[in-house]
This record gives C-alpha cells, sequence and structure tokens, in this order.
C-alpha cells in the first residue's frame, strides 16, 4: 500500500494541474458557494478540493475527509483515520498569482490536532513541500529539520491574516514585538512551516484560522522541536471546521511575546 507521503504527493500533483488549468485571476477567483468552512468557494478552492479528494479515493483507503469546502466526507466506507485538507491555502495569492500558496494535508488517529500522526504541506509556487511524522521529525525535500534552538530575541516574525483593519487594531502590539522586521507571507500553512526551518523566528495570527489552516503545519514545527499554541481553543483542540482561533509558533522560546500581540 502506498505511504502517505505517497498519496499526499500525488494529491499535490494533481492539484498543481488543476490549477494551471485556470491560468488567469478572473477565472480562479470566480465565486460559487459558501463552503462548509465559512468562506467564499471561489473556482480554485473547488477544483483543487476536488483534485485532492479523486487522489484519496482513488486509492481505496477507508478514511474520513474534512475539507474546506465540502465538510465532513467518507470515503471507502470511512475512517478513521481523518484527513483534514486544506486544498490551497493562501487563495487570495493563488487567486492573484502571487507566490505562497499551498496543499495542506494532515492524518489522524483522532478527532483532536494531538491525533494528527503525518502533516504534509506543499508550495504551489515553488514545489517545495514539507512533512513530518509524529515522533520521525520533519523534513522539507527530504532534508531532516531542526532542532530549532533557542533565541534571545526574534530578527524576523511572520503576521497571517493581515488585513488592513487588523493591521490598526493590533498595531500598537506588534511595534511591541521584541523583532527586527516583520512579514505577512499570505499562507498560514506555509509561515509555520518557514517557522520549523528557521526561516522566520516566530509566526502569529492576527485572527482565528480553522483546523484545516494549521493541521499539518502545527506537527511540522513540533517534530522540528517548536512550539504550537491555539490561545482561543485550548491545549489540544477538536479537527472540525468549528474549531476557531489563532495560532502562534515559535521556537522553544518566544511564544509568549506573540499571544500578546
Amino acid at each position: 500500500m502506498d505511504t502517505r507521503l505517497e498519496l499526499s504527493r500525488r494529491a499535490a500533483r494533481r492539484v498543481r494541474e488543476a490549477l494551471a488549468r485556470h491560468p488567469t485571476t478572473l477565472d480562479r477567483g470566480r465565486r460559487l458557494e459558501r463552503g462548509e468552512g465559512g468562506d467564499m468557494t471561489m473556482v480554485l478552492d473547488r477544483v483543487a478540493e476536488d483534485a485532492v479528494l479523486a487522489e484519496l479515493e482513488a486509492s481505496g483507503r477507508p478514511l474520513t475527509a474534512i475539507s474546506e469546502e465540502r465538510g465532513v466526507v467518507e470515503l471507502s466506507g470511512g475512517g478513521p483515520p481523518y484527513v483534514v485538507i486544506d486544498p490551497v491555502d493562501g487563495s487570495l495569492n493563488a487567486k492573484r498569482r502571487l507566490p505562497f500558496h499551498a496543499v495542506s494535508i494532515a492524518f489522524a488517529d483522532g478527532t483532536r490536532m494531538d491525533d494528527v500522526d503525518f502533516g504534509y504541506v506543499f508550495d504551489l509556487s515553488c514545489d517545495e513541500e514539507w512533512w513530518a511524522e509524529r515522533g520521525q521529525g520533519a523534513f522539507v525535500d527530504g532534508v531532516r529539520l531542526g532542532p530549532l534552538e533557542p533565541r534571545e530575541r526574534f530578527e524576523v516574525v511572520g503576521i497571517e491574516t493581515a488585513r488592513p483593519d487588523l493591521i490598526g487594531e493590533h498595531a500598537e502590539r506588534i511595534r511591541a514585538l521584541d523583532s527586527n522586521r516583520v512579514r505577512a507571507l499570505g499562507s498560514v500553512a506555509l509561515s509555520m512551516c518557514f517557522v520549523a526551518d528557521a526561516r522566520l523566528d516566530g509566526m502569529v495570527s492576527l485572527r482565528a484560522v480553522r483546523s484545516v489552516d494549521a493541521a499539518a503545519a502545527q506537527l511540522i514545527v513540533r517534530e522540528a522541536g517548536g512550539v504550537v499554541a491555539f490561545p482561543d481553543a485550548g491545549d489540544n483542540p477538536g479537527l472540525g471546521l468549528d474549531m476557531r482561533s489563532r495560532v502562534a509558533a515559535a521556537g522553544p522560546r518566544g511564544i509568549e511575546g506573540l499571544l500578546a500581540v
């Protein structure tokens, strides 16, 4: 039977091919209806989700998918395992054909964040892939990550869900960060992966995210020796689409400062 890594890779390739058939911003951004996750579904979301679900169904594995647009979908009789999918994390970037948008796929043997035992994130703009298996470490393009080292202060911090009104609301607390610079990349999953690889010293979202945004990447950060917090959902939030919490990630130190933003 294929490994979860091989299955995730095939699903990501299908997404990349699906998006290539919709190359323009006008086409990708056409609105369809509101998805189960609460956001308006665009063409790019639908074709990407269809691609991932088609690959999962073709595998013949009994599983339960939890996906941003369709919600809970039982395949081949349903699972566990549960597969938490964000077909395009950073969909605005993808719509506008900007870098930093990714497929995020997490496998879990239960319905809580701590039950995630495999996470995969594929950067659709540069074909970089990240994955982690619980207890087996985290990797980027086959190179093992970490362990992350403690830092006395931040050099670069990622700020996500950075809408202008939220930046204004949080401006004083962002200014108080012990960091030289901030970056808003536009993808929660990739910002968290960049923390795992010490490209960012930390990241924090300015508004609540969903389970699908962070389920895979939080395992990648933790397996690289980092810390992840969901301050609005407790120590072990659920994987359902009703989960809403800000998220922060950092190395062994500094998470408290990020949570103050």
